[in-house]
């Protein structure tokens, strides 16, 4: 009884914690609000053990932080904040690139599974572009950096990657998104597409400090 009770409210968590994160991501709780435990339950209709752990965790992921005496409130992303994330996220894009494209080598004439829906996700990118839908494109242009990693096939890389989605998500949201870095995710598909390891790395050096000097730009007026 007490394992299936301990799931039970696992699983509230895990979705106390996707609802929670939604809400940061997609701007309805707003950069540096306080978030109240009562409140938060009582929005998602749970109980606030659930949603207690739920803010924990999110404080472990960075999207939260705690405040001096209690409670948490929605992390803002400071310059320091910026430079910090994209310092990590830089090698890692790159190498995730490079796998990728050895991989798509490797299985070579056949796709290997996952080059389908990397595609997949700049077509919906597309799309959501034309019809003026930011919210849909920011979640393609993550699942995209999301699809480069899951085929570069390494459950460590993949780990890794997933401490710094949520934080890259909400960056790229309070961003715009230029014409040629759009184009450069098609730069980046295509050289991973032909299995070219070196050139998909460069691109992606190159389509990442593109990113990081675009958010400095946008966020902070920063050159």
């Amino acid at each position: 009884m007490h394992v299936a009770g301990s799931t039970e409210r696992t699983s509230l968590s895990a979705q106390a914690r996707e609802a929670v994160r939604q809400r940061i991501v997609d701007r309805r709780y707003a950069l540096g609000a306080r978030l109240v435990e009562r409140e938060v339950a009582e929005e998602l209709q749970m109980s606030r053990v659930p949603v207690r752990e739920a803010l924990r965790a999110l404080v472990a992921e960075g999207l939260l932080e705690l405040l001096p005496h209690s409670g948490v409130r929605v992390r803002r992303l400071e310059r320091a904040d910026v430079h910090h994330l994209y310092e990590v996220w830089e090698p890692l894009a790159v190498q995730a690139s490079r796998l990728a494209a050895r991989r798509v080598a490797e299985h070579a004439p056949k796709e290997p599974p996952g080059l389908a829906r990397l595609r997949a996700t700049l077509e919906h990118a597309d799309a959501a572009s034309e019809s003026d839908d930011a919210a849909s494109e920011v979640a393609a242009h993550t699942a995209f950096h999301e699809g480069i990693v899951a085929l570069a096939g390494n459950p460590l890389l993949e780990r890794m990657m997933e401490q710094l989605s949520w934080q890259l998500q909400l960056l790229f949201g309070m961003r715009s998104e230029p014409d040629h870095m759009r184009a450069q995710h098609h730069l980046i598909f295509r050289h991973i597409a032909a299995g070219d390891e070196e050139t998909a790395a460069a691109s992606t050096l190159l389509h990442v400090r593109d990113s990081r000097a675009v958010a400095l730009r946008s966020l902070f007026e920063e050159n």
